[in-house]
């Protein structure tokens, strides 16, 4: 080869490499928002008790090491990860949260928070959601910082976005102790409304931070989870009062995304009915291979649902068998169940679409 050529060829090369460097961090980023069902390990960071960063955590994840997510194993952000072929998001107060790490987004959820500041008090140090929105902004500055404006707002707009709020300010909330605050300021109904009216303003003010493509999950079936079947079932019903709080919430909360949704003019968010997707095989275990959906996994008293999940508690041989891990939170293989009506869920369960659907319209560029 005649050696004039050989720089050419190798500036030829670079050029090439460069051009490719972006499309191996054109992957979606993925933004998590939200509680327990969805923290991957902020709490670790801050001085509270709503932490699950000891065994037997972890126990099934691939370290075998608690690592703050409350399960047995993987949940449901890790998950959709691996259906987004990308690395689980970092929790924001990670210290490895940095440089290339943020091209592939962030997790800000926090266990005990709500949609309102007040629930959660008794936890004291946790990430509200205003203070997830808020990290989320400093974390677009980052972003900036790394990658320059233009292509930092891109990969927030094409960015997916789960959020999962709700549950805590029913249990962690409204009916922590008998006769709490909010229960004595707002009859049952009324606190769902205004609760629904709170979280417009967040899924609003989301929206108005970049995000374009929001997955935004109801409430589970809460008065079926091992703690309030200790507290107040009988026979293993599940609760009354607190199955009445979700079916009142959880359509409102439907009614309110949609129209949001018209308000802004595109089904930026879409609604998970996790309700239906966990009651599917509560209401019918052995269709999904449960032999137990009322008892936990791990935890002690009836129902193992008393306290919380510790090295000193009863813990289940074969995971995989059981619904629920601790007192309020899915296995690993709950989760997956739940996912995989995420991505492939009629719109009973995902609307408007769901998250196979989004992923392949975004591919299109449609």
């Amino acid at each position: 080869m005649d050696a004039a050529l050989m720089p050419l060829l190798v500036v030829s090369l670079v050029l090439c490499l460069l051009a490719a460097a972006p499309a191996a961090s054109a992957a979606r980023a993925f933004f998590v928002f939200g509680d327990s069902l969805v923290d991957n390990g902020n709490n670790n960071y801050l001085l509270t008790t709503a932490r699950a960063d000891a065994p037997p955590y972890g126990i099934d994840f691939p370290t075998h090491q608690a690592t703050g997510r409350f399960s047995n194993g993987l949940n449901i952000p890790d998950i959709i990860s691996e259906h987004l072929g990308a690395e689980p998001a970092l929790p924001y107060l990670s210290p490895e949260l940095r440089g290339e790490k943020l091209l592939v987004g962030a997790n800000f959820a926090s266990a005990g928070v709500g949609i309102l500041n007040d629930t959660g008090i008794q936890f004291v140090n946790i990430i509200r959601i205003g203070d997830q929105l808020q990290y989320f902004r400093e974390y677009q500055r980052k972003l900036r910082a790394l990658v320059g404006e233009p292509q930092a707002t891109q990969l927030v707009n094409q960015a997916l976005v789960l959020i999962t709020l709700g549950g805590n300010d029913f249990v962690n909330n409204y009916y922590l102790v008998p006769m709490s605050v909010r229960s004595r300021q707002y009859a049952l109904p009324d606190y769902v409304r205004f609760i629904v009216s709170e979280y417009r303003k967040i899924l609003s003010r989301l929206y108005e931070l970049g995000a374009r493509r929001v997955i935004v999950t109801g409430t589970g079936p809460l008065g079926c989870v091992p703690a309030e079947l200790a507290l107040h079932s009988q026979n293993g019903e599940c609760a009354a009062e607190l199955t009445r709080a979700v079916n009142l919430f959880n359509p409102q909360m439907v009614d309110m995304v949609r129209g949001l949704n018209r308000a802004i003019g595109a089904d930026v968010f879409v609604t998970a009915n996790t309700y239906r997707m966990n009651f599917d095989y509560l209401a019918n275990p052995q269709d999904f291979g449960f032999t137990n959906v009322q008892v936990a996994c791990c935890g002690q008293g009836p129902y193992n649902g008393i306290g919380l999940c510790t090295a000193a508690s009863n813990v289940c041989d074969n995971r995989d068998v059981f619904a629920f891990w601790d007192a309020f939170h899915p296995t690993e293989r709950a989760n997956r169940i739940i996912v995989a009506q995420f991505m492939h869920g009629d719109t009973d369960y995902m609307h408007p679409m769901n998250l196979s659907t989004i992923l392949a319209m975004d591919q299109e560029g449609l």
